[in-house]
């Protein structure tokens, strides 16, 4: 009889005990208490089931669960002696900001020390008696939403000390999703202010603290050394691209599989497969992230579960303010193809907006892209470097970027399928009409960047081609040449039905020193098609010439116009 399925559980106390749904994951335990590394960082994508482990790592070793072997037994890690011995040993402090999503400093700053005043909350026993002095329960009392910068960097140092004078040992730290309030602190604006902060706390807890045996971190990203963790130079990061640890967040395909079979559900393995398959960590390949394969489990039906579990505005807006290199790039990514990246696996975050590495790196760190090869070489600058070659993920981040761009143009859908529509049926004159509309509303949406340059329609038409990849996909294969040149950019749709007509779409700024009048911007560009015999390709796939539509895009801050190859001879 096939476990019961529960959707979003992270107490690994009560999965055991209520018999839900999982995969022993306990092997990780003795992997990282035998590698005895001092503090551990470790980096993995939202939902690869990195709470539930830091609860199942609190569970084993806290002394609140000493005697609790009913929480571990059948698991790998009760075959061996020696951990039965250190089950329930150690004073734990388990924090998790995971909830840290303010929008201000000031509140994120109240957020941190409440959590701290609730790890305090659990220890109040340690008032009575005589351990502590007078002016040591002081102190324990003005742990508080409301305390000093001194006292909250403090707080958790001095808790590992009266812990560890109170059970005779060291004490383990716990702290999930670390990275989380520094995320907000960038897309909210107050990165400055809050990193100041999160250094003291961090270095005082987990660089400065002869109290502490051993710490484990778990974020989404390794926040860079220069931010804040410059003084941490005990420190262990294991990210996506570590060996270590491969196997113990997320499911293999082994595991998958098996699944599927306990569940009455082997036939659809193909399908899980193509839906959920392509997290890679380290050398382990075929990684699958938990949160969706449960949802199947549960429901038996296939959506885009992992990727709607949570806001993706920061990725969002990178994408749709990045320059033309980056949509180019993203575009290659839509269409099934690979680019390649120098991948820095410390996030910069306040480099972001100037750093286009610095994008692919947050979005493999994040899980939305995947290592398909790693090439190290030393170019004409001097150095090594590695260049990364990368893909989207799996199907599940195809359809979510997908829907990303439909809600670009979701303020102006209706003229944006209009414009489709005209398209399709060859009508210049609605095209232009819907074109203008489009651009007119969507423009500065799209041109919000650091730098913006209100004078070119990069952003605008790049993100349009994105649009057309999405909505014609089915229909069409879109390809881009992707011309050097300033302001051109070709667009080439083959039709997936012979009965179809190909379209070339021609893409020019207006150059007011050489071309006075925008319907000679227009002109140009259909001139560069015929010059560039841009039909080449698509006749040499037997697609008649007359079977080949031609127009050109030409641009001038918000104004377009479009002109069709037949327009022009007539």
């Amino acid at each position: 009889m096939s476990r019961t399925v529960g959707i979003g559980h992270q107490d690994f106390e009560k999965i055991r005990m209520q018999d839900i749904f999982y995969i022993d994951k306990t092997s990780f335990i003795s992997e990282w208490w035998e590698a005895e590394d001092e503090v551990t960082l470790i980096t993995r994508p939202r939902r690869s089931g990195k709470t539930l482990t830091m609860s199942m790592v609190e569970k084993f070793f806290s002394v609140a669960y000493a005697g609790r072997s009913e929480l571990f037994e059948g698991l790998s890690i009760w075959k061996k002696q020696t951990y039965r011995d250190l089950q329930g040993r150690y004073p734990v402090i388990a924090l998790s900001f995971a909830d840290v999503k303010e929008t201000s400093f000031a509140q994120t700053r109240k957020k941190i020390c409440r959590i701290i005043e609730n790890v305090y909350a659990q220890y109040d026993f340690l008032l009575k008696g005589d351990l502590l002095n007078e002016k040591e329960k002081r102190n324990f009392q003005r742990i508080s939403v409301d305390m000093e910068d001194h006292e909250a960097s403090y707080a958790l140092k001095m808790l590992s000390d009266h812990l560890s004078r109170f059970y005779g040992k060291k004490v383990i730290i716990l702290l999930d999703e670390y990275d989380t309030p520094m995320q907000e602190a960038y897309v909210n604006g107050y990165w400055d202010e809050l990193i100041p902060f999160i250094r003291s706390l961090l270095n005082a807890t987990f660089k400065t603290n002869p109290y502490m045996e051993r710490a484990i971190m778990t974020g989404i990203t390794r926040v860079s050394r220069e931010s804040f963790f410059s003084d941490l130079n005990n420190l262990k990061v294991v990210t996506i691209t570590s060996d270590q640890y491969a196997d113990s967040f997320g499911f293999t395909e082994e595991e998958v599989f098996r699944s599927l079979d306990e569940f009455g559900l082997s036939g659809q393995k193909g399908n899980v497969k193509s839906w959920y398959d392509g997290f890679t960590f380290g050398k382990r390949t075929d990684i699958y992230n938990p949160w969706p394969i449960i949802n199947y489990l549960d429901t038996g039906r296939f959506g885009a579960y992992w990727v709607n579990t949570s806001s993706n505005s920061l990725v969002n807006r990178l994408i749709r303010e990045g320059d033309k290199d980056t949509k180019q790039r993203f575009e290659r990514l839509l269409s099934g193809g690979s680019i390649c990246a120098e991948i820095d696996e410390q996030i910069v975050y306040d480099q972001l907006d100037d750093n286009e590495e610095a994008i692919w790196s947050l979005l493999l760190a994040s899980g939305y892209l995947k290592v398909l090869d790693i090439r190290t070489y030393a170019p004409d600058l001097g150095r090594w470097t590695q260049e990364y070659e990368l893909t989207l993920t799996n199907f599940e981040v195809r359809v979510m970027f997908q829907n990303m761009v439909h809600k670009w143009f979701g303020h102006a859908a209706s003229r944006y399928n209009d414009f489709i529509k005209a398209l399709l049926e060859d009508d210049v004159r609605a095209m232009n009409l819907y074109m203008n509309d489009v651009a007119m509303t969507t423009f500065s949406y799209f041109d919000t960047g650091k730098n913006p340059s209100r004078a070119e329609p990069e952003r605008f038409y790049h993100g349009f081609v994105l649009g057309l990849m999405v909505e014609l996909s089915d229909r069409y294969i879109l390809t881009s040449n992707r011309e050097s040149g300033f302001g051109r950019y070709d667009v080439v749709l083959e039709p997936r039905d012979p009965g179809d007509d190909a379209v070339i779409l021609e893409f020019k700024v207006q150059d007011t020193e050489i071309e006075a009048e925008l319907a000679d911007t227009a002109k140009d560009a259909l001139d560069q098609i015929e010059r560039q015999d841009y039909t080449a390709a698509l006749t040499a796939k037997g697609i008649p010439e007359e079977h080949i539509r031609k127009y050109g895009f030409a641009f001038c801050g918000k104004t377009v116009l479009i002109r069709g190859g037949d327009e022009i001879s007539r």
